[in-house]
């Protein structure tokens, strides 16, 4: 079963992104990201996907617009991660066949997104909202809501955001910085994952 970690590639460059790619999945993370803030972001997808197609679910962060979402389609990308709800975005994400996971901080963002379409949500920025925030929030989602906490959670408070019930994890400088190599990245993946399993168990 793949684990619900999303690693988040900020800043990757195309020419690494396979290496890179390679060593976060053989850690057992199969979902990735590449914001489009990132350099050359729909190439490093479309490398990606080259690479791991087969084996990962890979797609875009940070996407802001409509016509970004018909561009990682274009490239093979199978997931939309945003910052923020917006529904516009949501129903083409959907549209395409795309999984969508918008960011949503409030109570009126969440049910906003789920009545758009999105498969999950982005509980961002997760260290505003902290635990306590997602267990308040839960109360008002509908029942099986996937809600994966990013920005403020990771290894070392994984226990205390799924006691708060949150279904997985976004995880960006944690597990990768611009210029960290694949060996490096591969190990931080490994203690990621090592220390989710340990926390869930």
């Amino acid at each position: 079963m793949s684990l619900p970690i999303i690693a988040i590639l900020r800043g990757i460059t195309p020419s690494e992104a396979p290496a890179i790619g390679r060593a976060i999945v053989a850690a057992g993370i199969t979902t990735i990201e590449v914001p489009l803030n990132s350099p050359d972001p729909l190439d490093s997808i479309a490398a990606l996907v080259a690479e791991l197609g087969e084996t990962a679910i890979i797609g875009a962060g940070t996407v802001l617009r409509v016509e970004e979402v018909d561009a990682v389609a274009d490239a093979g990308g199978r997931i939309i991660v945003s910052p923020n709800c917006n529904p516009a975005i949501i129903a083409r994400t959907k549209a395409r066949g795309l999984h969508s996971w918008p960011g949503v901080f409030t109570p009126t963002e969440a049910l906003a997104a789920l009545d758009a379409g999105a498969d999950g949500l982005k509980l961002f920025p997760g260290s505003m909202a902290g635990p306590a925030g997602l267990a308040a929030l839960r109360a008002i989602l509908p029942p099986g809501t996937k809600v994966y906490a990013v920005g403020g959670a990771g290894p070392e408070n994984f226990g205390d955001w799924i006691a708060a019930s949150a279904d997985g994890f976004g995880i960006g400088s944690a597990l990768f910085k611009p210029g960290m190599d694949a060996g490096e990245t591969g190990a931080r993946a490994r203690r990621i994952v090592a220390a989710y399993k340990e926390a869930a168990a």
